[in-house]
């Protein structure tokens, strides 16, 4: 590889020029353009025959700086983090190509391994069984079998698709759109490789309807009743709050 100083080859094992789609050739140089830093004034050159090798130069002003970055990342020095965010993007997107990656310079040094494909991946845990919750508003109940698919909208809008039997089903089918309620039951979770946990199943074993009322009116409901202790707060609300933060 004989080219100006500042030259750096990204060198993809598992494909070749006319393998790679451009929108995938898109996303790797937008992942080196991160790693490279000072957008501006690092250039695309070429794709190279053989292995897909991508080929980037570096205008003379900027090649300090961006060799700090890229040694950086090869393990010389504290990396920043929009550094390290970049090596990930490429080992996962390596990953995902059954690859790995190296980078190397005008005189054919190594300066970075993207391992990618042979990166050990933390393991996966479960399927875990476990009491669990969801508020939301009972948005769909359908199904021919046994097990009826249940969707409940939580205020925030995500989707919670739950299970019930067929009695459930007909107990919970009067509360469509009609307030918030909340499931409880077994929910079986999973913990993905990238440390996300994933519900799998979740079966409804009992519901209850929430009050909806403002929280004033709960205050003045909970001041009425006898015996309550609720008028002696001069602030009611941080009380309230004192027993969320003790609960």
């Amino acid at each position: 590889m004989k080219d100006a100083p500042g030259t750096y080859y990204f060198a993809i094992d598992a494909l070749t020029p006319d393998l790679l789609p451009m929108a995938r050739l898109a996303e790797y140089l937008a992942d080196l353009a991160r790693l490279f830093g000072h957008r501006e004034h690092v250039h695309f050159d070429r794709i190279m025959p053989g292995s897909a090798v991508l080929a980037q130069r570096v205008e003379d002003d900027y090649a300090n700086r961006v060799r700090e970055r890229l040694d950086a990342a090869g393990g010389n020095g504290p990396v920043p983090e929009d550094v390290a965010d970049a090596v990930e993007s490429l080992n996962t997107r390596l990953a995902k190509d059954n690859a790995t990656g190296r980078l190397r310079d005008d005189r054919d040094a190594e300066i970075i391994i993207f391992p990618g494909r042979d990166r050990l991946r933390p393991r996966t845990f479960g399927p875990f069984k476990q009491l669990c919750s969801f508020d939301g508003m009972l948005i769909r109940v359908g199904g021919k079998d046994g097990t009826v698919p249940v969707h409940l909208q939580a205020r925030g809008g995500q989707i919670h698709i739950c299970n019930a039997d067929r009695d459930m089903a007909r107990r919970l089918a009067p509360h469509l759109y009609q307030g918030t309620l909340r499931v409880s039951g077994d929910g079986r979770w999973e913990r993905e490789s990238s440390g996300k946990w994933k519900l799998i199943q979740f079966d409804i074993s009992e519901f209850r309807l929430l009050d909806d009322a403002p929280i004033g009116q709960v205050v003045e409901k909970l001041r009425n009743v006898k015996g309550s202790g609720w008028k002696q707060f001069d602030d009611p609300f941080a009380e309230i709050m004192r027993l969320r933060r003790d609960s």
